[in-house]
């Protein structure tokens, strides 16, 4: 039977739980009730009043005034929003709050976009009585930060920065300051904005009522004529943006707050780092190279010569003398398209993307215990899960808005095992934090699996159930030497013991995993011995538990969904099976490749050996990104011919035969599949800089210009066509997608998926995997003249290869990369914290200003790799990881000294 209670005399249904403010909101509209401090992503506060109603409880006349925000509606309660005492009550709070409130509407940077200039007028306030205090007037305006303002004159005390650092941030920058009528809000232990630990998110920027805190592009975002929204270009979470434009130009980033993936949050990144789309760096025209130099030439004379030179080197020495690279940072619809290109029209397997970098063994891994490479649960999860396990992740940095999450969940209590050869933010905040040698993941897995079945912790009707080779695994980890396994990863086996307890006790546990785990000479296995431990626990398939890989950029879910590797096609087939062929065949219309192709470090191998010919690249710096810089400079030396599409100069871009200049994600439509599967529409929000093109108008084009009839490019089309060929696409339509998307799975009729494996794996049973350490190559052959480990991370301000945030004020909040190195090691190298060092390895060397942190443990170093003028990767390995052709980022032998 349905609940009611009574607005103005009318019934309405209610829902239990629900507070007196969100269910007049829910049937009169959200602003029929004027607030000061309330918003959708943080608790109900109470503290401006303004949302004050009178109740009576049904046969009870007696009227009642209370703060609609945090007052739960009760059935049959009788609530009046509109009464005369009412509208008194909220003039005379409104009043009190203007006298101390400088009155310069018309000057103040939140001009047409203040809440306290809208209730004031939606409440019909003309006039102020009382005197004007003073109590914020002359309180310094602070804009020592690249991005962050404050001017708290404008100050009303509500709260909502505070509460949005604390809630939703998790970084408790904020607080009030003084009793009374002294009452203020301080940053850290009252500092500036720029001297403070904020980590420049903006979320007290949107929540501020006031221009109390603004940034620098709210003056010119009150010029917008309208917002679009759209995705995120950075990580893997997905976020989704709200774009004030005008004629043009991009005015502002906000976050909407009804989006599932982010909920009116986002990093620094994603709210503050997009003026790179107009920098005068940006390439505006193609070139080609001519006498050694780069030389402007015409859209049609570009493609002409690379029609010409492709044609001729497929002619005289085959197909698979051509690649392509394709790129996380474009749509599904350019990463299907770039695949289509390099097998329908050349027609090779040789085609791969930057997903082999970073989470090619999470693919791999998951595919060969659940059957499906990608994460099984959504980020929502975190609400229902009792235990949180990060594995060789540092989201709070490289995910802001999942790390904020997780923060959250542990702020609350929820135990959280962090599993980092780092200190991180997480593993401050950690229950256990188990700091292991970095490459010795499978032991310390093994090590929990071992205490997990020998406590008798594991899910026997599950495993009976679902799984197969429990007894092998059984076996073999009861067999494990616990002395050596805990000697290896060099953390306590009474810590591990713990942890391993704790997951596996709680009633719903949940795994993420990033880099950590992937970037290793054992990356697959890493994944593998995740997917056991939450298989043979039970947690798998289910709300609040699941195996959940933290993409690295914004499209790596996509570009590998979309075919973007040697071996399987769009939707996974196997390129080697003629039947799964035929399902391309019959879309495409011409005979598909069956053979072998190269992975991204076999095309440099290729190249250098002189098998590989020409290489098209599609948005990537290999040279800053890829391990052993030099030697991927000697492949590209070594090309016929070398095609790249970027948006700047790039360090690869010096060996390119021709360039292309490419739109940006604020030029484009198209489609990003975040890392829980979510498949998102990017909206175009102004039109492609002069002299550039989408990536999928230039692949169409080219595509079209060697003789392959592709329709023009629109992305709806395109992913019309992908739902034809990739299964679990079947349902996906552009006008489906709405404003936050589908989770595929996505059935014909549109119905999404949130969580898989409930019922059974793709594979029938899950599998279980028993795996053995072993140790890298690296380190057995290079560790007694290369005593050092060095692991490469990323920063919270940048991006990769950073061309775009470098070219943005991010790079005044962090201006170069640096090498973190324990204060022991310091000492014993007479290295000063801030001094310039060197990192060597046996491949090369790197000039690096140190910083001496606890971060990590002694003989540990760990290094950002964003600014080309460093380029750590000169120093890194081509070992790889042993199943998947990943590049070992993680373990990098090296000695470091002082310049």
């Amino acid at each position: 039977m349905k609940k009611t209670a009574f607005i103005n005399d009318m019934a309405y249904e209610m829902k239990d739980g629900e507070t007196i403010l969100s269910f007049i909101r829910r049937h009169l509209g959200e602003k029929y009730i004027p607030t000061l401090c309330d918003a959708p992503n943080l608790e109900p506060f109470g503290s401006c009043r303004l949302c004050s109603v009178e109740v009576a409880k049904e046969g009870n006349g007696v009227m009642k005034t209370v703060a609609a925000c945090h007052t739960p509606v009760a059935e049959g309660q009788r609530i009046f929003p509109d009464t005369e005492s009412i509208q008194r009550l909220r003039r005379n709070i409104l009043e009190l709050v203007l006298t101390d409130h400088p009155l310069e509407c018309l000057t103040c940077d939140a001009n047409g976009q203040c809440e306290l200039q809208e209730v004031a007028a939606r409440i019909g306030l003309k006039e102020v009585r009382y005197p004007q205090g003073d109590n914020h007037l002359g309180r310094p305006r602070d804009d020592s930060h690249p991005y962050l303002i404050s001017d708290l004159a404008k100050c009303i005390n509500c709260y909502k920065c505070v509460r949005a650092c604390d809630e939703v941030q998790g970084e408790f920058v904020l607080s009030i300051a003084g009793r009374g009528f002294d009452s203020h809000i301080i940053k850290g232990l009252d500092t500036t904005f720029a001297d403070s630990y904020c980590v420049s998110c903006g979320a007290c920027v949107q929540a501020c009522p006031t221009a109390a805190i603004t940034d620098i592009f709210q003056p010119a975002a009150q010029q917008a004529t309208e917002t679009v929204r759209t995705v995120c270009t950075y990580c893997g979470v997905g976020c989704n943006l709200e774009v004030a434009r005008r004629n043009g130009t991009v005015l502002s980033i906000s976050a909407p707050y009804d989006a599932e993936a982010n909920q009116g949050h986002t990093c620094v990144k994603g709210r503050y780092a997009f003026r790179f789309y107009n920098h005068p760096q940006r390439l505006r025209s193609p070139m080609i190279k001519r006498n050694g130099k780069h030389v402007e030439v015409s859209w049609e004379e570009a493609y002409d010569h690379i029609a010409g030179r492709l044609n001729a080197i497929k002619a005289e020495y085959g197909p698979d003398a051509i690649a392509g690279i394709s790129s996380s940072r474009c749509t599904n619809e350019e990463n299907y398209l770039m695949q289509k290109f390099i097998r329908a029209v050349i027609g090779t397997n040789n085609i791969d993307g930057c997903a082999r970098i970073c989470h090619a063994p999470t693919a791999l891994g998951m595919q060969r215990t659940f059957g499906m490479g990608a994460a099984t649960n959504s980020i929502e999860d975190l609400k229902y899960t009792d235990c949180i396990l990060v594995v060789g992740a540092n989201p709070t940095t490289a995910h802001p808005v999942t790390g904020a999450k997780i923060k959250q969940q542990a702020l609350k209590g929820k135990t959280l095992i962090v599993v980092d050869p780092r200190r991180t933010e997480l593993a401050r905040h950690a229950t256990y934090h188990l700091q292991l040698r970095p490459g010795t993941n499978v032991a310390l897995l093994n090590l929990m699996m071992f205490y997990i079945i020998k406590e008798g912790l594991v899910d026997w009707p599950f495993i009976e159930k679902r799984l197969e080779g429990y007894d092998e695994l059984r076996t073999k980890i009861l067999a494990l030497d616990l002395d050596e396994m805990e000697k290896v990863c060099g953390v306590n086996r009474e810590l591990a013991r713990e942890a391993a307890i704790a997951y596996a006790s709680a009633p719903a546990a949940m795994c993420f995993h990033g880099l950590g785990v992937t970037e290793h000479y054992q990356g697959t296995f890493g994944v593998m011995l995740v997917a056991d431990l939450a298989m043979i626990t039970g947690n798998i398939g289910r709300r609040g538990v699941g195996v959940n890989p933290l993409r690295g950029q914004n499209n790596v879910q996509g570009a590998a969904d979309m075919g973007v590797q040697p071996n399987l096609g769009p939707g996974y087939l196997n390129m080697a099976d003629p039947v799964m062929r035929s399902t391309y065949e019959a879309v495409y219309g011409v005979a598909m490749p069956g053979g072998p192709g190269y992975t991204i470090p076999k095309m440099f191998e290729a190249a250098e050996a002189g098998k590989l010919k020409a290489l098209w690249i599609m948005g990537e710096d290999v040279v800053q990104t890829e391990p052993n810089s030099s030697k991927v400079r000697k492949a590209l030396e070594k090309l016929d011919f070398f095609i790249l599409q970027e948006l700047f100069y790039s360090e690869t871009a010096s060996y390119a035969d021709v360039i292309l200049p490419a739109s940006s994600f604020l030029e484009k439509s198209g489609t990003f599949t975040n890392g829980e599967r979510r498949v998102q529409r990017v909206n175009r929000v102004i039109p492609p800089l002069p002299g550039t093109k989408p990536d999928g108008v230039i692949v169409t084009e080219i595509m079209n210009r060697m003789g392959y009839s592709q329709p023009d490019y629109d992305p709806a089309v395109v992913l019309e066509e992908i739902s034809r060929v990739v299964p679990f696409f079947k349902g996906i339509r552009w006008d489906r997608l709405g404003k936050d998307g589908l989770q595929w799975p996505v059935a014909e009729d549109g119905t999404d998926t949130q969580i898989l494996h409930t019922e059974s794996f793709k594979l029938g049973k899950g599998r279980l995997y028993f795996v053995d350490f072993e140790e890298s190559r690296e380190i057995k052959e290079n560790a007694e003249d290369y005593p050092f480990i060095l692991t490469t991370n990323r920063g919270l301000e940048h991006y990769n290869s950073g061309s775009m945030t470098r070219r943005t004020r991010d790079a005044k909040i962090v201006g170069e990369d640096f090498l973190l190195i324990n204060p022991e090691d310091a000492r014993s190298r007479g290295i000063q914290d801030g001094e310039k060092v060197r990192v060597l390895s046996p491949r090369g060397k790197a000039s690096i200003r140190a910083r001496v942190s606890e971060m990590v443990q002694p003989g540990i170093l760990s290094s950002t790799f964003h600014f080309p003028e460093i380029l750590i990767n000169q120093v890194s390995s081509d070992v790889l990881d042993s199943e998947a052709d990943c590049p070992e980022y993680k373990v990098v032998a090296v000695d470091v000294r002082k310049e």
